[in-house]
């Protein structure tokens, strides 16, 4: 019987995927990197990964995704802010990309499994016959979140070493075995908008300028213009442009309007998912789960309620502040994932 132990790593050029490369050959394992080309870039994250791999004796892989990416993760990114949504994109990038196609070339290549240098556990439950997404023990760079969408079948071909780890450990295993990438900072915001211009962004991947619009009330009383639609976020109060005796903050974005409230009318305690994806199991009745409603957010008490047609309804024990449509609300059983779905 053919042993699994071929394993490709998702090899960014960055410290915390060098290290699970290195874990992974420690522990047995016959790995190779795999680098993959999302849009242009500056090249030093394909570089440094070839050289680690080359520094740790393993074989490197890349590959173009360009065209995939751009289908699966820019195309969306720009139709939700289109649409006055706040998209996401890691999280579709980790299902479409990561471990969709990724994974497919991994299996197509010959490799049992994909790694990554995620903070997160997963776990086989032997007596339940099914694998379990555990957050990390280090809660502060628990990642689990961007794993809700996957199915059972792509979690038994995806290894996860770093789930015990603390980034200060991660640098120290790099420093101690000489890999060129222990002291590479972290990587920020969202990795195709390197200076986080949102607008600036949009408006040169969709070749126009975004629409002004009304600052409007709850009332529906015009307060303004706005620059577009594309400027604001749900609970911004900076960058609004127009001066209140009071702190106002973006509320809704419906059509090419803008919302402004007071900063308690930001305050909800229900919302809605849906494309819902259950980890182990769909549940039959209301559930009491704790709920993250956006990647940096604090799970919060709530009880979800299954609905038909892949939806959920989520009712919250204290009202959750600024719930914004298009991100995705995460469902944990302490510290175990259950699933999620988009906040619609």
């Amino acid at each position: 019987m053919k042993s699994r132990n071929k394993v490709l790593v998702g090899m960014s050029g960055g410290v915390d995927s060098a290290v699970t490369a290195l874990l992974l050959k420690d522990q047995g394992y016959e790995v190779a990197g795999g680098t993959f080309e999302l849009f242009d870039s500056d090249g030093n994250g394909p570089r440094d990964a070839k050289a680690v791999c080359a520094s740790l004796q393993i074989p490197h892989y890349a590959f173009d995704f360009k065209a995939d990416f751009t289908r699966e993760v820019l195309d969306y990114f720009a139709g939700e802010y289109e649409r006055g949504a706040t998209p996401n994109p890691c999280v579709v990038c980790n299902l479409k990309i990561k471990f969709g196609l990724f994974l497919d070339k991994a299996k197509s290549l010959g490799f049992d499994f994909v790694a990554t240098g995620h903070y997160a556990h997963i776990l086989f439950d032997a007596a339940e016959k099914r694998y379990r997404i555990k957050r990390a023990d280090c809660l502060k760079k628990d990642q689990s979140y961007v794993f809700f969408s996957l199915s059972q079948e792509k979690l038994q071909h995806i290894l996860l070493p770093l789930g015990s780890f603390e980034k200060p450990q991660v640098r120290e295993i790099a420093e101690k075995n000489g890999l060129l990438v222990s002291r590479k900072g972290d990587s920020q915001d969202i990795c195709f908008i390197p200076d986080g211009d949102y607008a600036s962004f949009l408006k040169k991947y969709l070749k126009k300028e975004c629409p002004t619009g009304d600052f409007v009330g709850r009332d529906g009383k015009i307060l303004g213009r706005h620059k577009g639609i594309w400027h604001y976020t749900i609970g911004q109060r900076k960058g609004i442009g127009i001066s209140f005796d009071r702190p106002m903050f973006v509320s809704a974005i419906n059509g090419g309007n803008v919302t402004l409230s007071e900063n308690h009318e930001l305050l909800s305690d229900e919302l809605v998912t849906g494309n819902v994806n259950w980890i182990e199991f769909a549940p039959e009745k209301p559930m009491r789960l704790n709920v993250k409603i956006r990647y940096g957010a604090d799970p919060a008490p709530a009880v979800v309620t299954p609905l038909e047609g892949g939806f959920a309804r989520v009712l919250f024990d204290e009202p959750q502040r600024a719930i914004t449509k298009g991100q995705f609300a995460v469902f944990y059983q302490n510290d175990y994932l259950s699933g999620g779905g988009v906040i619609i």
